[in-house]
């Protein structure tokens, strides 16, 4: 292998697989008798782990409640991973790659896991909304600097 082969860029995929995932139904059976439609809460985060040099784990998380009056209809929790290798990318371009590419490859598989487990579970399917993983990473970045300049 010659110097600048071992020079060039790598962004590729390893594996992708699911995390962990957890389903809590706190008030079956009873809760099924209820009519109303349940008012939904959604949180999403996004972690980043060193493997090895070279080597990364990416990880988006989504807490799902689903809520009718002040009753718990379900409790899912999804974390789906990805081990990305990432090498020779400059550190300007290494964050961007972190905080959108690796969530976009990884958000879709996310999504497909929440909505079986509550489709499963008894309910419609959830199926969570696409989102612009870029927005979100440059209001990230813009909180972090106002955060920074106070």
């Amino acid at each position: 292998m010659s110097e600048s082969d071992q020079q060039a860029p790598v962004f590729s995929i390893q594996r992708v697989y699911l995390k962990d995932l957890s389903l809590e139904q706190p008030n079956a059976p009873s809760i099924f008798t209820v009519q109303d439609a349940p008012e939904i809460d959604i949180k999403l985060g996004l972690g980043a782990e060193h493997v090895v040099p070279g080597i990364m784990e990416i990880t988006v998380t989504a807490t799902i409640t689903a809520k009718v009056q002040d009753k718990t209809l379900y409790l899912v929790e999804g974390k789906q991973a990805a081990i990305f290798e990432i090498r020779n990318i400059p550190e300007e371009h290494l964050d961007p790659i972190v905080g959108i590419q690796c969530p976009q490859i990884i958000y879709p598989y996310l999504r497909s896991n929440i909505a079986d487990i509550i489709q499963k579970a008894g309910f419609p399917p959830l199926h969570l909304a696409e989102i612009n993983f870029q927005s979100m990473y440059e209001q990230q970045r813009a909180q972090a600097a106002s955060a920074t300049t106070q």
